[in-house]
């Protein structure tokens, strides 16, 4: 195993989120390491859902179009209901669109892809962009602070050698059990065992039993239970079976190991074909088709939890995706708001790691992203008690909005927790994007290729005025040469013009001659509503403001 000895950020984790931040980390100049105990990508499908904000970070990352071809087309975007796949009763509805008064929410709106296929498509960039510092087979063993560092022990999982590696920043991707987590002793908290479920992965032709009804998810109602996933709406499966752990009455199985085929194999043994077949009854009953031919690939039991971390950060350790918060999959969000996680951190790691912000930037990672994975877990949990059902919300993650001091409010504007406001608005988009909200889409178009104004921002900050500004350029021109990373860009210019004139001036709330300073995330950081000041330093001193960069 030939790793470095020193990285500025090692990831553990190769899941979604540890791969998005390995590939952020990558776009931004990040050295780093990934280590990942598995040795390869997911074989299970898992969460299937990339909402409409992973799909806007995915898109700054390159990779909207691979995960748009790996997933399965938006004509299949349904949601079924009906006693089994057999029902003439049936009932499918689409993914509801919050009134946006005739405007574009997104230009990169969600889709079903598998995790499975997520992870490959992610990989791929994440090794073509770090090469061998996306280590698969590797495992943390332990970890321990010393010397303004953490001393992180990695097995080879192959071989069992061990390695010792000194690293600035200890990220746990890690998941729901991470060893990062529990190593940092940070707590977590919330209930457990809200359900439990069998998730059989299977092939079976049902391409043609449900093509008058195509849909992402299959729920079935009683006397039906549980639900099918389509992995490709032809052949490939998972069916989701509720079963109570007490009861004794199914066996979850080894987590990912192949079941065999419906008909047994001959050298299988008893016990084995026994069980074999009472998984291949459980997906004939809930299909209703009692002859359907099914070969069942694999098995994973799983518990529904809804459990937060105490904290984000412990020192030199911080957390990310479900290390930091395990969600229902009532809704389809906690995977998203591990991506989104990821995105948060990714831009704070590359400005402290290169001296540009002080260490207290990361401390803003916890005071924006805990508060919104409160209530994504809070809406979770009532879906999951919902008894008439629940909508998809795709652009749910698109509402959010941050308060930290990574984050300039208008001046005596309130604070969004003193007047009431949530991290998140399930009654959608407001009609203008205050700082600390997602700067908004207008749609673009000319010769350049861009498309959206989310295209503009870049890997630092982006000061971006409706036109040509030349006071304003200058700004951020000082800035840039005090070492700040920021670039000065205009919305219209050239031959690029909005589809609707003026429109993403008034959907910032500025003026003509105003501003917006744009995060490396697609964050509104701060906004001035009149003209550059006289001072060319106003800027510089925003940004060292926001970056906490001591004299600010």
């Amino acid at each position: 195993m030939r790793v470095p000895t020193t990285t500025p950020v090692l990831i553990v984790g190769g899941g979604p989120v540890g791969l998005t931040l390995s590939v952020l980390l990558s776009e931004y100049g990040v050295d780093h390491l990934l280590a990942e105990a598995r040795p390869g990508t997911s074989r299970h499908p898992k969460a299937r859902g990339v909402s409409a904000r992973s799909m806007e970070i995915l898109r700054r990352c390159g990779l909207e179009d691979a995960v748009r071809q790996a997933g399965l087309p938006a004509s299949q975007v349904f949601f079924y209901r009906g006693r089994d796949l057999v029902d003439p009763e049936f009932v499918r509805t689409g993914v509801p669109v919050p009134a946006q008064d005739g405007r574009e929410p997104t230009p990169a709106p969600g889709l079903i892809c598998s995790q499975d296929a997520l992870e490959r498509v992610l990989a791929d960039r994440a090794r073509r962009l770090a090469g061998p510092a996306v280590r698969f087979g590797t495992r943390l063993e332990s970890f321990t602070e010393r010397d303004g560092a953490v001393h992180a022990v990695l097995e080879d999982r192959a071989t069992g050698r061990r390695q010792t590696v000194r690293a600035h920043w200890l990220i746990g991707c890690d998941g729901a059990s991470s060893t990062v987590r529990t190593g940092a002793g940070i707590a977590m908290e919330g209930p457990t065992g809200l359900g439990h479920y069998l998730s059989i992965r299977f092939e079976a032709p049902l391409g043609p039993v449900v093509a008058d009804r195509a849909s992402a998810s299959y729920f079935l109602t009683a006397p039906g239970r549980g639900g099918f996933m389509a992995v490709d709406n032809d052949r490939h499966w998972i069916y989701q079976h509720p079963f109570d752990p007490s009861a004794g009455d199914i066996d979850g199985g080894p987590g990912g190991d192949p079941a065999g085929n419906p008909g047994g194999d001959p050298g299988e043994p008893a016990a084995g074909r026994d069980r074999t077949s009472r998984l291949v009854a459980l997906v004939r009953a809930a299909a209703g088709i009692p002859d359907l031919e099914v070969t069942v690939r694999d098995t994973m039991a799983w518990r529904m939890d809804a459990r937060l971390a105490a904290g984000y950060r412990r020192s030199r350790v911080l957390l990310a995706g479900d290390a930091a918060h395990v969600v229902p999959p009532t809704g389809g969000h906690g995977m998203n708001t591990g991506i989104g996680d990821a995105d948060n951190l990714a831009w704070k790691l590359a400005a402290v790691t290169a001296g540009r912000a002080a260490d207290a930037l990361l401390d803003t990672y916890e005071a924006e992203r805990r508060p919104l994975a409160r209530q994504v877990i809070d809406l979770s949990q009532a879906n999951a008690r919902a008894r008439a059902g629940y909508r998809i919300d795709d652009e749910l993650l698109l509402t959010a909005a941050y308060r930290s001091t990574a984050v300039l409010p208008d001046p005596g504007a309130a604070d969004h927790a003193s007047a009431g406001r949530s991290p998140l608005d399930p009654a959608g988009l407001g009609p203008d994007a205050a700082p600390g909200e997602r700067a908004p889409h207008v749609r673009l178009t000319g010769a350049d290729g861009i498309t959206s104004t989310l295209d503009l921002a870049g890997h630092g900050f982006t000061l971006l005025t409706p036109a040509e500004a030349p006071a304003w350029r200058r700004q951020a021109e000082h800035a840039a040469a005090a070492g700040l990373p920021v670039t000065a860009r205009t919305v219209t210019g050239g031959d690029r013009n909005e589809s609707e004139p003026g429109s993403w001036a008034a959907r910032c709330g500025i003026p003509g001659s105003g501003a917006v300073l744009v995060r490396p995330d697609g964050h509104l950081a701060w906004r001035a509503t009149g003209p550059a000041p006289a001072d060319t330093g106003h800027l510089t001193a925003v940004l060292r403001n926001i970056l906490g960069i001591p004299g600010a």
